[in-house]
């Protein structure tokens, strides 16, 4: 119920009326029946404008601390994002990744759209990058099809590190749907499940027309994170070494006229003692001279 509040009433109708998304395609999303929608992640918003595009409900999977938080706080973070179309990830399964596909297919099996985004992670550059295998398996194992989704402009709108961009239309294609039934019974071969999830990235890629990168995701943002920690540090050094080399060469040029002052004082304190002593000199009595026949003293 309190979904549909949101997405008829509360948050989609001021999202269409600021950014006026658009959508192509619909006709390719089942009026009624599971299915997988594959997209790909460009921004945390991709899971407010896509869903705006159809009629029908789509769940996402979200962080299990989203619904566990205690206090009022936690009372709404669980109220927002379950009425939002989310559900917590079930972790009975083990790993993050199994219970993922366990949810996913909870959901598809109760005949729900289920929404996932095989990168696993936001895309950092705006790039495709490679799909986990998690996608195909649940495809086999619910026996439904799966809908690649390219959703444009939503980087734009609120771009990765940032809540909010530039005013923008987001928009959102939904590809014809991929059966994959062909592959029945082989949920467990990871080269088939390899070879599906490669097939949906290249309809996504072809929708989206975002260049891809045969790496996942998130080792590609370690990798950046990585080698601008070393660009930084280079200038770092760069910079310092450049500081060096520029007071040793002012150090010379200042050296002569520091040589220049000093023999300048020097010759100042030389002229004053001349002065000095000749005016000692001057306040002193002559020496007499002896006169003829006097006899030397002694």
């Amino acid at each position: 119920m309190f979904y549909w509040l949101l997405k008829w009433i509360l948050i989609g109708p001021l999202l269409k009326l600021i950014f006026r998304p658009w959508a192509d395609g619909t006709e390719n999303v089942p009026e009624e029946g599971a299915a997988i929608l594959a997209s790909n992640h460009m921004s945390y918003s991709d899971w407010l404008f896509m869903p705006l595009t159809i009629p029908r409900r789509v769940t996402f999977v979200a962080k299990a601390e989203y619904f566990t938080t205690p206090g009022i706080k936690g009372w709404f973070q669980k109220a927002f994002f379950s009425g939002a179309g989310q559900v917590p990830i079930d972790r009975s399964s083990g790993t993050a990744a199994a219970g993922a596909i366990a949810t996913g297919l909870r959901i598809l099996g109760t005949g729900e759209l289920f929404g996932i985004y095989p990168e696993g992670t936001r895309s950092h550059d705006g790039r495709l990058y490679r799909g986990k295998t998690g996608i195909a398996r649940m495809a086999l194992e619910a026996k439904v099809p799966v809908i690649p989704i390219a959703v444009i402009g939503t980087d734009v709108v609120a771009p990765p590190g940032k809540i909010f961009g530039k005013y923008a239309h987001p928009g959102v294609r939904f590809g014809k749907p991929l059966d994959f039934s062909r592959y029945e019974g082989l949920e467990d071969d990871r080269f088939v499940l390899r070879s599906i999830t490669d097939e949906i990235m290249y309809e996504i890629m072809e929708l989206s027309g975002q260049e891809y990168v045969d790496i996942y995701a998130a080792r590609a943002k370690e990798e950046a994170q990585r080698e601008a920690k070393e660009a930084k540090a280079e200038a770092k050094a760069d910079a310092k070494a450049e500081a060096q080399t520029e007071a040793q060469t002012k150090a010379p040029a200042e050296a002569p006229a520091e040589a220049q002052a000093e023999a300048q004082a020097e010759a100042q304190a030389e002229e004053a003692q001349d002065r000095a002593d000749a005016k000692l000199a001057a306040a002193q009595p002559e020496a007499l001279e002896p006169e003829a026949g006097d006899p030397p003293s002694r």
